[in-house]
């Protein structure tokens, strides 16, 4: 099992860093780099999930409130305040019993999700499963930290195709018994990103009763949770509820972060929560890992926990940008509204193509599907004809980018 690399790989590294695919960002600059974006037009870019509504003023509040303590090093677990918000709002948003979510035992901060997710991998992952290389599995497209962390955990990360035909979604059922034996780890994405299809109830507790039959971790990564359309998506919490159980949390980590839900992608800021004893060595490894989050930042961060109104907000502004984009691109490119998360995922056809056509005519900047996607072993990606366009700026440029880019495209 041991992972030495690609030829030409220096001797000092970690071989498996060979195995990790190019970041989408990256392979996008380089797409273009020979591109000349059109002249005289402002540049929009929708390749990225940046939000760029203003952040809630009680977020720089709490800041200055707490300024005196930006001299003090955090602990590691976070302030008793932050896991009691996390607590309080988990209860309330997914109706969960009084004492479900324990603060001070299935409750940490994170850096943002990114960091946790990353982490898990070298958590969950050991060095064999059934006299086995241990499997990740992960939906395809994907979040790129997800292939990040399988690989330089040592597991082999296997993609499951997250499809117009399944949809949008992982098919479970596709996933053979054996396979789901010598899984140590399953990163689930809902509302997913790019598609924005919603896990419903069901698929979760099924998806959480595999976890627990087979004996591995299930990390449902829910930082678009609170950016829906028309219904607030069910989240995995209500699986395990439904599910119950002396320990009704057991194999489950949810992930959640501010960057999308309060607009504050700079925080920093987020958590996983879920089972007491996975909490236990998640912290444990946080401790050796990573800095705690800054006292000050989480303060803010609990009063952004606490306070609805501004998510209320935001939501309203993104629900116009999809209306915006309905009206602009109509039944054009596949479109259709996301039932979750701020992202369209449009069929142009070939989407580098598209995002070379749009940057040199429109100055556009747009990510290639297959940027997010593992091509299968015959080699198709099944993402080459799509784009994911990030709906993060005001609704007048929303709309006046899109009609621009159905010109374009047309």
């Amino acid at each position: 099992m041991e992972d030495k690399g690609p030829p030409g790989l220096s001797p000092l590294l970690n071989g498996r860093l060979g195995a990790l695919a190019d970041y989408p960002f990256p392979r996008l600059t380089a797409l273009l780099s020979g591109v000349a974006p059109l002249a005289n037009v402002e540049p929009v870019v929708m390749s990225i999930g940046e939000p760029q509504h203003a952040p809630p003023a009680l977020l720089d509040q709490a800041l200055r409130d707490n300024a005196h303590l930006w001299g003090k090093y955090p602990p590691v677990a976070g302030t008793p305040d932050f896991r009691a918000a996390v607590a309080g709002w988990l209860s309330r948003r997914y109706a969960l019993p009084d004492g479900f979510i324990e603060a001070d035992r299935m409750v940490l901060p994170l850096a943002g999700t990114r960091e946790g997710l990353f982490l898990l991998a070298q958590l969950a992952v050991p060095e064999e499963k059934g006299g086995r290389r241990p499997a990740v599995l992960i939906p395809n497209p994907f979040y790129a930290v997800y292939q990040g962390a399988a690989v330089l955990a040592g597991a082999d990360a296997i993609f499951l195709p997250a499809v117009k035909e399944t949809g949008w979604l992982p098919d479970l059922d596709a996933v053979d018994d054996s396979t789901w034996a010598r899984t140590a780890l399953f990163y689930l994405c809902t509302p997913a990103n790019p598609q924005g299809a919603v896990a419903d109830l069901a698929y979760l507790k099924r998806a959480l009763s595999l976890a627990r039959r087979f004996g591995f971790v299930l990390a449902v990564d829910e930082c678009y949770a609170e950016i829906w359309d028309k219904a607030p998506p069910p989240g995995a919490l209500e699986a395990a509820k439904a599910l119950g159980g002396l320990n009704p949390t057991a194999n489950l980590l949810v992930f959640h972060s501010l960057s999308k839900r309060s607009g504050a992608a700079g925080l920093r800021s987020g958590f996983v929560a879920g089972d007491p004893n996975l909490i236990q060595a998640f912290g444990r490894m946080r401790n050796y890992a990573l800095a705690g989050n800054p006292l000050p930042a989480l303060a803010a961060s609990a009063a952004l926990w606490r306070d609805e109104a501004h998510v209320e907000e935001n939501r309203r502004l993104y629900r116009e940008k999809i209306d915006a984009a309905e009206a602009a691109l109509g039944g054009r490119f596949g479109f259709y509204r996301p039932a979750g998360g701020f992202f369209l995922w449009l069929d142009v056809g070939d989407g580098e193509e598209a995002a070379k056509k749009l940057w040199q005519h429109g100055a556009i900047r747009v990510l290639p599907g297959a940027y997010l996607t593992q091509p299968e072993p015959s080699g198709i990606n099944r993402s080459q004809p799509f784009v994911r366009v990030a709906l993060v700026h005001d609704t007048d440029t929303v709309s006046r980018t899109l009609e621009r880019m159905a010109r374009i495209l047309a």
